[in-house]
């Protein structure tokens, strides 16, 4: 017994005492590769070209516009019409008033010189979404959209979302600190108990239905949403967006899928070289990360409440202790020192006003976490 136990302290001994740091040494030959993403919209609604370079992985920025280019949309016909700078890398044009009988194509001119040129694509028009619907389990949502196409056209779809939730800060201010010993009831727009929270799709959505006799989309997943998230407290919406793509475009979009979702261990498919139909002119060996489609886009939403849901208990993403007391006294230095909010007045059994109860920001400012403004879409 007294062996084995002995062997077992030297197994746990040498298990940690090996334990290093392991820095992977980095290449840098992938740096400053320019990313264009957009769609050439032929419908009524914006066209947005967005354009970045990558960085690298160990470094500080996550974020590499491309400013400063000059980016127009070309068609076979011998039309250019030229896209506002908008900021931040992204270029845009309200209606481009273009029809879906031509080809399209997208030209960029940098600002260091360099010249790049997409591949004339087809315009896809998409067929209308069917319906955007969710089914409720124990542990959260599903959500998922059916579309069809009665022309057989289509056959190739890509989807992205845009959700939108209400969701509340742990404590309801009803004071604001106005400086020095000035605390003052909170004016109905300085509300930061009340917010709505945003996000976009992060991942790749694709589906096809090339082994269908009918073209159609049937419960393709849009996103799972747990029963603990803050975006089912009151009242959660998304908008599904729609396209059609090209046999080249969707072949693009499910390699750059396999490569970003289902790597990991030993048995996922190893990558693959991301081709897309973007191409330098200026340096003909220059890679360049995107893929331009044309064609229009159906969108639909949908609102679900939390009277859909079970007795779901969403979890506040910070953990925040019981309210501190800044009494009157403390006031001029308490809201300065300890950077809290002041909630609501302490007041005793007796009546008595001793001063307010205050908190961390995390836990009483909802505008940390999204914006106390009402959606324009808000129903």
């Amino acid at each position: 017994m007294k062996t084995f136990n002995f062997y077992i302290i030297c197994v746990i001994t040498i298990l940690f005492s090996c334990k290093k740091t392991y820095t992977p040494e980095l290449k840098n030959n992938n740096q400053h590769i320019l990313v264009v993403e957009g769609f050439i919209n032929l419908g009524a609604d914006s066209t947005h070209i967005k354009l970045s370079r990558t960085v690298a992985v160990d470094g500080k920025n996550s974020a590499n516009p491309e400013i400063g280019a000059v980016v127009s949309i070309e068609t076979a016909s011998n039309q250019t019409i030229s896209l506002v700078d908008e900021g931040k890398g992204t270029y845009g044009i309200a209606n481009l008033g273009f029809g879906l009988n031509n080809k399209y194509r997208v030209r960029i001119k940098t600002r260091n010189g360099s010249e790049y040129l997409s591949d004339f694509v087809d315009a896809k028009a998409s067929p209308s979404i069917d319906s955007v619907n969710y089914v409720v389990k124990t542990d959260g949502l599903d959500i998922f959209v059916n579309t069809h196409d009665a022309t057989n056209a289509s056959r190739y779809y890509r989807w992205e979302y845009e959700e939108s939730w209400i969701f509340y800060a742990k404590y309801n201010s009803q004071y604001a600190w106005r400086g020095g010993s000035i605390v003052t009831i909170r004016e109905p727009h300085e509300n930061i108990w009340k917010c709505w929270g945003s996000n976009t799709s992060s991942v790749v959505l694709t589906g096809n239905s090339t082994k269908l006799e009918k073209d159609v989309i049937n419960r393709q997943p849009v996103l799972s949403i747990n029963s603990t998230s803050e975006k089912v407290s009151e009242k959660y919406s998304i908008l599904v967006k729609q396209y059609s793509l090209t046999k080249e475009a969707y072949d693009f979009w499910e390699t750059l899928k396999k490569n970003t979702e289902t790597l990991g261990s030993i048995f996922d498919a190893l990558p693959s070289e991301l081709s897309g139909n973007i191409h330098c002119i200026t340096e003909k060996n220059e890679p360049v990360i995107g893929y331009i489609s044309a064609g229009t886009v159906k969108t639909q939403r949908i609102y679900i409440t939390k009277d859909k849901f079970p007795t779901w208990r969403p979890k506040y993403p910070v953990d925040c202790i019981e309210p501190d007391t800044a009494f009157f006294w403390k006031v001029p230095t308490h809201f300065v020192v300890s950077s809290n909010i002041p909630i609501d007045l302490v007041i005793l059994d007796d009546g008595t006003v001793l001063g307010y109860r205050s908190a961390g920001r995390p836990c009483v400012d909802c505008t940390i976490r999204g914006t106390n403004k009402r959606p324009i879409f808000w129903q």
